[in-house]
């Protein structure tokens, strides 16, 4: 039988997820017969890459807040002017990296709205998956679980818009389809705020293990689980 709380995490873990944008090539190297790039198309590979510079920084062990306008666009390879053409400050270009952090995020629920509930799939296959998933992404979630608890105030305020964001859609697509019939709105999304914040501490702590240590990982999926399990039992007893 069907397990409803088991399957709330995997409708957010067990969608495919869309491939990268490809990458342009190098203007220098196309053919004369090929265009060049228009205006628009230049403007934004300009800030595509100002955002890979900063998230290349910070995967080397550099705190965004430690970061400097004229590191990431040396990293980026533009000249610091090019810079205020695209943000008006470092804290701008900080909640253009958590905007794109959460779109990431959110195209799991776009997946599983064009395809539907899987089939039935058992917690710990849904946390693998989400292991994947971050390290697949790894840039992106070093910056998010490390700016929502330190940092800019302006940046944690904004990667908790985020959470809220995706603990209501969460909440709105599980009542959708049938799950967790027996809670009111107010529990289930109290019940998707816990997912999702015990999903971000479970990124933290997975970013923080040791490479190439195989047991350390299953450790790491068997509490995880474990929290989830403890999160599901206690919403299926929840009384108002």
């Amino acid at each position: 039988m069907t397990n409803p709380f088991h399957t709330t995490l995997t409708l957010y873990t067990s969608a495919s997820v869309e491939p990268p944008e490809p990458v342009l090539p190098n203007i220098a190297q196309l053919p004369e017969s090929i265009p060049l790039l228009n205006r628009n198309e230049r403007k934004m590979r300009t800030r595509s890459a100002l955002l890979a510079a900063a998230l290349e920084l910070m995967a080397e062990g550099r705190g965004f807040g430690a970061l400097s306008l004229r590191e990431i666009t040396a990293r980026a390879g533009v000249v610091p002017a090019t810079f205020y053409r695209h943000f008006a400050n470092v804290d701008e270009l900080g909640l253009a990296l958590v905007e794109e952090s959460g779109v990431m995020l959110r195209r799991l629920l776009r997946d599983v709205r064009r395809t539907g509930l899987p089939p039935t799939a058992m917690l710990k296959t849904s946390v693998k998956i989400y292991r994947q998933f971050i390290e697949e992404h790894r840039a992106h979630f070093l910056f998010v679980v490390t700016e929502r608890s330190g940092g800019s105030p302006v940046l944690r305020a904004a990667v908790r818009r985020e959470e809220s964001h995706f603990s209501h859609e969460m909440a709105l697509d599980s009542r959708q389809a049938g799950l967790m019939p027996g809670l009111s709105s107010q529990a289930l999304e109290m019940t998707c705020t816990l997912v999702v914040g015990t999903m971000m501490f479970a990124a933290s702590e997975l970013l923080d293990l040791p490479k190439n240590q195989p047991q350390l990982e299953t450790e790491w999926v068997e509490r995880f689980v474990r929290q989830l399990r403890l999160i599901f039992l206690g919403a299926r007893a929840w009384r108002e």
